[in-house]
């Protein structure tokens, strides 16, 4: 008798346990990925020191839904060698961290070339979700007019590219990254970086991007592309005091 109200009482134990892993595991889950949006705002925090001395700091970026909600929040880890030197070609880590401060997507950037005249070695940024499983790459593809771009799985073989326009400056509106099918005869999204006005463009390197995608986009794709929008802001929005 006392040997069966063990069993039970076991049984009920490992019942309530399954019971909370998985619940668990589906909260998390959802916390962890943006499975449901269909817009994601990166939007830069302004860095004082750096506007105050025109100096480069490591980036920060928070990582939002459609309602402004805080998501993600994303930090730039890279020597002041690089980005004194180096600029807006350094190398660096992105590593981006949910509300409860653990790390969910790792971007890592190489020290690469960034130029219409070179078709050598371009940029490339390498997607980890969750950090240490390669998802994605986001590669520069060589064209003397537009910059273009494809967004690869973890073989590097291509699944989308994305197209922007021939102007990059973005002084009075909106700059759009197409998002197209390989073909290039579909555009399914887009990466834009929102005008600021002209005083924050000219006087902070602190921007606002929105990530236009289908909800039921592949989750690693939807990683890759915001590291994509961090590529983007790199090599065409950076700047400082210092450089005006």
């Amino acid at each position: 008798m006392l040997g069966r109200q063990s069993d039970h009482k076991e049984q009920g134990t490992r019942k309530a346990f399954s019971f909370n892993l998985a619940a668990f595991e589906e909260v998390t889950q959802t916390s962890s990925w943006p499975l449901k949006l269909d817009l994601i705002i990166i939007h830069q925090q302004v860095e004082l020191l750096g506007m105050i001395l025109g100096t480069e700091t490591a980036n920060k970026y928070e990582i939002k839904n459609s309602l402004g909600q805080r998501i993600y929040f994303a930090v730039e880890e890279s020597i002041c060698f690089n980005r004194t030197f180096c600029s807006t070609l350094r190398s660096c880590t992105l590593k981006i961290t949910d509300n409860s401060g653990r790390e969910v997507i790792t971007v890592n950037r190489p020290l690469r070339c960034n130029s219409c005249w070179f078709p050598f070695y371009l940029q490339e940024l390498e997607i980890q979700a969750p950090p240490g499983t390669i998802v994605g790459y986001v590669a520069q593809k060589w064209d003397p007019f537009l910059p273009k771009f494809t967004i690869q799985n973890a073989n590097k073989e291509d699944i989308l590219k994305v197209v922007g326009p021939c102007a990059t400056c973005g002084c009075f509106g909106d700059v759009d990254f197409e998002v197209k099918t390989i073909n290039e005869k579909l555009t399914i999204g887009k990466i834009s970086k929102y005008w600021s006005g002209f005083v924050n463009d000219v006087f902070t390197n602190a921007d606002n991007f929105g990530i236009h995608v289908p909800a039921d986009l592949d989750v690693t794709v939807k990683a890759a592309m915001i590291g994509a929008c961090f590529l983007f802001d790199f090599m065409f929005f950076e700047h400082s005091l210092a450089g005006l």
